[in-house]
């Protein structure tokens, strides 16, 4: 994924030890292709949404590129689905890159539909610092 992204890959002491300390309620499933780690989709629960019914947010959804088109991505998002479903809530939600055409069918053909109503907005860098220092 690092690659993917154009981000340096870090030691696997570091990946471990991030993912061993990832922030309360943040989920991993991981699908496996024989030894080999396929893919895996990072999600949390949201809460409230309409009706006063929660969610779950699909916050990274990866495939490495020699498991794309094999099932693996499909597996992930059902099975978040199925988590959504068995603990009652009424959604999942997620961004998309709107530069990726392919990911963009692939979600649609899962019977997913883009919201254009909604706007997706980030606060990092130095505006987080600024806004976080403001009191």
């Amino acid at each position: 994924m690092q690659a993917y992204y154009g981000g340096l890959c870090p030691p696997r002491g570091e990946i471990e030890a991030a993912v061993a300390g990832r922030p309360a309620g943040t989920e991993i499933l991981v699908a496996e292709d024989g030894a080999d780690l396929a893919g895996f989709a990072a999600f949390s629960a949201i809460y409230p949404g309409p009706g006063l019914a929660g969610g779950l947010f699909l916050k990274e959804l990866f495939v490495g590129a020699a498991h794309r088109g094999t099932g693996h991505g499909r597996a992930l998002v059902r099975a978040v689905a199925a988590e959504a479903v068995a603990r009652g809530l009424k959604r999942v939600d997620w961004t998309a890159d709107a530069g990726q055409p392919r990911l963009l069918a692939f979600y649609r053909e899962l019977g997913a539909a883009p919201k254009p109503d909604k706007v997706f907005f980030r606060l990092d860098g130095e505006a987080l610092a600024t806004l976080g220092r403001q009191e």
